[in-house]
């Protein structure tokens, strides 16, 4: 793994990736290194234009997966406060102060939609649309059918595969998740560069739900 990848936090990125969900769980696809590093690249194009402590956000994005709990999982939403947890036991050892460690655990705890935590503070309020940015697009309809997959659920209903005459349920077809939460995303991003770059991804989803329907 290249810590420079995560500049100018190479040094922390060094400390903190053995802890992380990308090398502790590799085998979950959604949740590996180039899931991080994508969050990392939008938490930056954020700061850039919002501001916020970096070293902060890189520590939040960092181990914001630092304990895995499947989708299915009753576990599920407590997931981040789980991550919260460890993460501060993970800062604690490498010598953070106690406000510092709280600041990243408070990011860390609110990022999770099904938390349902509300951020308040600007990192966290960064590290939540960051990570909701990589849930939408074409990285987020990639990220839906490969955990569909990893959960042995279908692709679609063949018989009504938009749910125009059934009960919508995500934890059978995947097509039925863009209906039940991916969609919804959009709404809630709490920066205002997130709900630009939300609002491109968002078209971008759309277009693909209704071509893939076409297509069926």
């Amino acid at each position: 793994m290249t810590f420079s990848l995560f500049s100018p936090h190479d040094r922390l990125a060094s400390l903190l990736l053995p802890h992380s969900g990308a090398c502790v769980c590799s085998t979950d696809g959604s949740h590996d290194f180039s899931h991080l590093l994508r969050v990392w690249k939008n938490a930056t194009m954020i700061s850039d234009n919002e501001g916020g402590d970096t070293e902060i956000l890189a520590a939040a994005v960092l181990l914001h997966d630092c304990v895995a709990v499947e989708k299915n999982s009753p576990d599920r939403p407590r997931a981040s406060r789980l991550s919260a947890d460890k993460a501060r036991e993970i800062l604690t050892g490498i010598g953070w102060e106690a406000e510092r460690r709280e600041k990243v655990a408070h990011a860390i705890e609110a990022h999770s939609f099904s938390g349902g935590i509300e951020p308040t503070t600007l990192e966290a309020r960064i590290v939540q649309d960051a990570d909701r940015l990589d849930a939408i697009g074409m990285i987020g309809a990639a990220r839906c059918f490969y955990v569909a997959g990893r959960l042995n659920n279908h692709l679609y209903d063949a018989g009504d595969p938009a749910a125009e005459e059934r009960p919508l349920n995500d934890s059978r077809f995947a097509l039925d998740h863009f209906i039940t939460k991916l969609f919804k995303l959009c709404e809630g991003f709490k920066t205002a560069t997130g709900r630009r770059l939300a609002a491109e991804r968002h078209a971008r989803l759309q277009r693909f739900y209704d071509d893939l329907l076409e297509e069926i």
